[in-house]
């Protein structure tokens, strides 16, 4: 076994935050999931397949100067789909239309698609061969339709030049959305890349009411704001209602008390950071050992897997993509295929009894979360003889949380939830020994990508300088956020040209992590200092409402 005068160490500063754990429960909104966004949930990996003229002309971004006459792959959707299987991807996203307005399926809509190619004397459908590809062997279906189209002269989110232009595309963009909504059976999830002005609503009302819409006025699941396949942990499932708003939030938005459940996508490609095929990518290659870190921090911190997987110009994967996939399917299946012990129940401590002393080296803890995402801090200890040791902590658990942690002689193993908003629910809770160390950066910070990021702390202390960020007089929203637990203001003062003005500026509720900053005029400097109630590093957020 470990050494456990090594270990408890490691663990001491456990021991003793232990006691000051136990707090009053979290109060505030509790937001729900729908059947649909938990079904989705569950499906946990996915897998994303990037094929247009782009593959033809090695880049990232058609420049139209393939003539379609090249296009004449033999394309393969059974195996694109046994790729996904062989990974434990649940369902496949096929981006439809790319950013160059090239359309992968028999739209009347426009010639720049695979209608216009000698595949199939233009009469080949790559989304329905795909649909009944899946449909054989189980796997859900999903689709991505730019918003951009370069092609027909819309900007990013769908956006043309005038509104003439701008009738004319939405046409065109709604009757696109139709077609793959109507003629290839049920879809599990729609992406609108940068969000969308094009308006569909109706459109997803009647023909996408359990698909998730990732972006977009619609959206029922979120970008997790990187493309390298890393969320932040903690990894919050809800977001405020003035974020959904916006189309456009990202996992640093995440918000335990938030009031709309917005859960988080990670997607990534198997050529990082290229997702299109290239004839000099394949050095990009991600290893089985780069995969199983993406795993544990997107799908361990209680996000979604989204993996691209390009084929190339003969319609196929290619050999070492395919098996580079198949090879990650194995790790994971290696790893977490066979528990030791698995348990599940509700309150403020479940009981994980192993029988006879075992070597443990993981544990996977998952809520309920039918009710909402209750657990705001949690802790775990394991027995060996007459010993209590304390061994993990964090904050959220959400749909799935992996630990990892030295193999180390165990019987029982107790999660006590320390804070939570109303009953903690966790529907399993399970020990493993996977005789594999986890990837060394596993539960590292991750940065990730917001629009409205106004800067950074670290320590106690705060001081912003939020000039550039408060254009006009205006209503503002401000939100601190830690990547380690929910942050907490002691104190915060706001000065404007160097002069008091804290009477414009109150918390939202109750809450000690945001605030509403009423801005009466411009012109001169706004700065925003306080502290902190710990010492956790973390980002202030800026927000117009």
């Amino acid at each position: 076994m470990t050494d456990r005068r090594t270990f408890l160490e490691l663990t001491a500063g456990a021991a003793a935050l232990a006691g000051g754990l136990r707090q009053r429960p979290a109060v505030g909104p509790s937001a729900k999931p729908t059947a649909a966004q938990l079904a989705w949930a569950d499906l946990e990996i996915g897998m994303f397949v990037h094929f247009a003229p782009n593959t033809w002309q090695d880049k990232e971004g058609d420049d139209r100067s393939t003539p379609l006459t090249r296009i004449n792959p033999a394309i393969d959707t059974d195996q694109w789909v046994e790729v996904a299987e062989s990974m434990g991807a649940k369902y496949l996203v096929l981006v439809a239309k790319h950013v160059g307005g090239f359309c992968l399926w028999q739209t009347e809509t426009t010639e720049y698609g695979i209608r216009g190619t000698p595949w199939r004397q233009g009469r080949g459908d790559v989304m329905a061969d795909l649909a009944r590809s899946c449909s054989k062997r189980g796997l859900k279906l999903g689709v991505y339709l730019s918003p951009r189209d370069d092609s027909l002269g819309a900007g990013v989110g769908g956006r043309c030049q005038t509104p003439a232009l701008q009738e004319r595309y939405n046409r065109i963009a709604r009757q696109q959305l139709t077609e793959l909504l109507t003629r290839y059976g049920p879809i599990v999830e729609v992406w609108f890349d940068g969000s969308s002005v094009v308006p569909v609503g109706d459109i997803l009302a009647a023909h996408a009411t359990d698909a998730m819409i990732f972006q977009g006025p619609h959206a029922t699941i979120r970008w997790v704001g990187n493309e390298d396949g890393f969320a932040p942990y903690p990894a919050w499932n809800a977001v405020a209602a003035t974020d959904a708003k916006t189309g456009i939030a990202t996992a640093l938005h995440g918000d335990p008390d938030g009031e709309v459940w917005l859960p988080n996508e990670v997607d990534v490609s198997i050529r990082r950071p290229d997702w299109f095929w290239h004839t000099d990518n394949e050095g990009n290659l991600l290893t089985v050992d780069q995969l199983a870190e993406i795993y544990y921090r997107s799908v361990g911190r209680g996000a979604q897997l989204l993996v691209n997987t390009p084929p190339d110009r003969t319609g196929k994967i290619p050999a070492a993509d395919a098996e580079r996939a198949r090879a990650f399917g194995r790790e994971l299946r290696a790893r977490f295929g066979t528990p030791l012990g698995t348990t599940h129940g509700d309150g403020e401590e479940i009981v994980l009894d192993l029988g006879p002393s075992r070597r443990v080296d993981h544990l996977i803890i998952e809520e309920d979360l039918r009710e909402g995402e209750r657990v705001r801090q949690f802790q775990v200890v394991f027995e060996y003889g007459t010993e209590l040791v304390p061994l993990v902590q964090g904050a959220s658990i959400g749909h799935k949380r992996i630990l990892a942690f030295p193999p180390t002689q165990m019987t029982r193993i107790r999660l006590s939830v320390a804070r939570s908003n109303g009953r903690p629910r966790i529907r399993r809770f399970a020990a493993f020994a996977t005789g594999r160390p986890a990837p060394a950066t596993w539960n590292d910070p991750v940065p990730v990508w917001a629009d409205d990021a106004a800067g950074t702390w670290e320590g106690s202390r705060f001081d912003f300088d939020l000039t550039a960020r408060l254009p006009e007089p205006a209503s503002y929203r401000i939100r601190f956020v830690s990547q380690t637990a929910p942050a907490r203001v002691e104190t915060a003062e706001l000065l404007i040209g160097g002069a008091a003005a804290s009477d414009l500026l109150r918390p939202v509720a109750d809450r000690r992590d945001a605030f509403l900053l009423t801005l009466t005029e411009v012109g001169r400097a706004v700065r925003l200092r306080g502290t902190m109630a710990s010492g956790d590093p973390g980002t202030i957020l800026v927000r117009r409402l």
